[in-house]
């Protein structure tokens, strides 16, 4: 199994960026999948989730209303679409999935909102 993050970045308050988590090494379109952070000094913190067909997604309070999570199976990719950046999103993004009892995640892409 393996996933890769991908898309993130230095941007201003205000800002968007799309994050993208290629998945390999198991059946994609079988699995809800996660996008977790981690924020200096900060535990973990689910940002949003997804089923495995797309058809229910959740996301924490502090970024609904601003960041989408999309999946496209056919292309083994999740997608974060954030908008509305704030300092406070400031974190590393991580995309998580359970396989085979297993908690998965890729290596992480830093996302830095600051003007």
């Amino acid at each position: 199994v393996q996933l890769v993050e991908s898309g993130g970045g230095l941007v201003q308050p205000g800002g968007s960026l799309r994050l993208s988590c290629a998945g390999s090494g198991f059946t994609f379109s079988n699995y809800g999948m996660n996008w977790v952070r981690q924020a200096p000094g900060k535990g973990l913190e689910r940002v949003s989730t997804i089923n495995y067909n797309g058809a229910y997604t959740w996301y924490a309070d502090s970024v609904k209303g601003r960041f989408t999570i999309s999946r496209d199976n056919a292309k083994n990719t999740l997608y974060l679409q954030m908008n509305s950046l704030k300092t406070e999103d400031t974190a590393v993004y991580y995309c998580s999935a359970l396989v085979g009892g297993t908690k998965k995640e890729g290596q992480g892409t830093q996302v830095t909102v600051s003007s």
